[in-house]
């Protein structure tokens, strides 16, 4: 009987390097191969309860496996985990092979050469695993930052949207869920707004205003655009506001007594009220970043309902003016990036700008859910920290990317209240063309016939 307490063949009789070898297979292996099966069984069993649990998430698909990642706490598990499996297998490699007799055998020719390689693999292996999973959770600790409750809001990380905007407790950015759908069936409602770190303006983070709607249990979504250019519009409160709606933001930061809540709340239920459907979430987008993120992926394919010619565009690198003629195309970063902020063009206005952005936002999502974008996935997380945040609960993330793998986005339905949702004056507004006046009657109806009795709208 050996030390293990087992009948078989000496353990010295075995090669250590296919000990080591097996062990690296799989921890246990290895204690298998020498007989010492009660060994065998510690250094399995834990390994095994982690890859049964890899696989039962595995089974929801890869959007399964990205939303336990996604989570900044599961994502730390997760990165915690890996680094000690990888010390469990090295353990067992290492003492799989040292059983073998007579001793130091392991420490000779072959074996000190196989023992050598499997341990620089397990080495590698799961250092890259562990950086992935610490990119989730670093990517995930910068994009949630909607804090649940006052005393989370005070004890929220800084966090960084785009170079040199950090986020404290007062970031206006920083706040909880707006409110909580009616049920598991009900609409999700979420605000979509554009970041622009690159201009030096109070009014830049509001110039993309997008509704988007999912509908959980049909898949169907609808985006809403608001064009800047919006004013004269009733408040839900009582009173009309009269400037462009880009500023309203700016007006909350301004007039706090004014107003109830901090100026991304005050948006959030604003625009709720207009569209007749409570928004419940946010996620802003910073365009510096959005415009890398379409470098990463390969840029975006867009097909241009007419020529765009915006003489006033300005580039990075000082030049002016952007066109593009009716069709097709491939955009990069760059050009996608003046593809939905150009709008000076003579016939063009932020009704057409406001479409363009719903385009290249589709295109984006089409190319960040095709299978070919898993061989980048650690860099679009990085971007996608660089480049996003939301108040979406992190816990709730693999029911929104479920959704997400269903959309067609071909059959999303696209709304910009331009005409006929609104009509234009005469006078003289941002862009040099009229303000826009919301025709409440047909954004009602709108609303009915997207939400149906859910509407506030709607009228038993």
């Amino acid at each position: 009987m050996n030390p293990a307490g087992t009948v078989g063949s000496a353990p010295e009789r075995r090669s250590p390097s296919i000990a080591a070898f097996l062990s690296f297979l799989w921890p246990g292996l290895g204690h298998w191969y020498t007989r010492r099966d009660r060994a065998a069984i510690l250094f399995a069993v834990p390994f095994l309860g982690v890859v049964l649990v890899v696989a039962m998430q595995a089974t929801e698909g890869l959007s399964g496996l990205a939303a336990v990642l996604i989570s900044p706490s599961s994502a730390l598990t997760a990165s915690i985990l890996i680094v000690l499996l990888g010390v469990w297998r090295e353990i067992a490699v290492i003492d799989s092979a040292m059983a073998i007799r007579p001793r130091g055998a392991w420490r000779r020719g072959r074996s000190l050469i196989v023992l050598s390689l499997v341990s620089v693999i397990i080495l590698a292996t799961h250092v890259w695993a562990g950086s992935v999973a610490w990119a989730f959770y670093d990517a995930g600790s910068r994009i949630f930052v909607g804090a649940e409750g006052p005393d989370a809001i005070a004890a929220a990380p800084a966090t960084t949207l785009a170079p040199g905007r950090s986020a404290d407790p007062n970031d206006v950015y920083v706040v909880p869920p707006f409110a909580t759908p009616a049920s598991p069936t009900a609409r999700i409602n979420i605000l979509l707004t554009g970041v622009d770190s690159a201009e030096q303006r109070s009014t830049a983070v509001t110039d993309t205003l997008i509704v988007a709607s999912i509908d959980p249990t049909t898949r169907k979504v609808a985006l809403i655009s608001f064009p800047r250019d919006i004013a004269d519009f009733p408040l839900v409160d009582g009173g009309t506001y009269h400037a462009g709606i880009n500023t309203f933001m700016t007006d909350v930061a301004n007039h706090p007594t004014r107003y109830k809540d901090k100026p991304l709340v005050e948006l959030a239920r604003e625009l709720g009220f207009l569209v007749g459907a409570p928004i419940e979430y946010y996620a802003a987008v910073d365009l510096a970043g959005f415009r890398t993120l379409i470098d990463a992926v390969g840029g975006v394919t867009i097909t241009n309902a007419q020529p765009v010619d915006d003489p006033t565009y300005l580039w990075r690198d000082g030049r002016h003016g952007f066109k593009l003629a009716a069709g097709t195309h491939a955009l990069d970063g760059e050009d996608a990036l003046a593809y939905v902020r150009a709008r000076s063009t003579p016939e063009d206005n932020d009704v057409d700008r406001s479409r363009r952005q719903q385009e290249v936002l589709l295109g984006l999502l089409q190319k960040l859910t095709a299978p070919s974008m898993l061989t980048k996935v650690q860099q679009l997380v990085g971007l996608a920290g660089d480049t996003l945040r939301t108040n979406f609960p992190s816990d709730q993330i693999s029911q929104m990317l479920s959704l997400a793998d269903g959309i067609d986005t071909s059959s999303v339905t696209q709304i910009v209240l331009g005409p006929p949702y609104s009509v234009r004056s005469s006078g003289s507004q941002a862009g040099g063309t009229g303000a826009l006046h919301l025709d409440l009657d047909r954004l009602a109806a709108m609303s009915i016939d997207l939400f149906g009795s859910d509407s506030t709208y709607h009228r038993d």
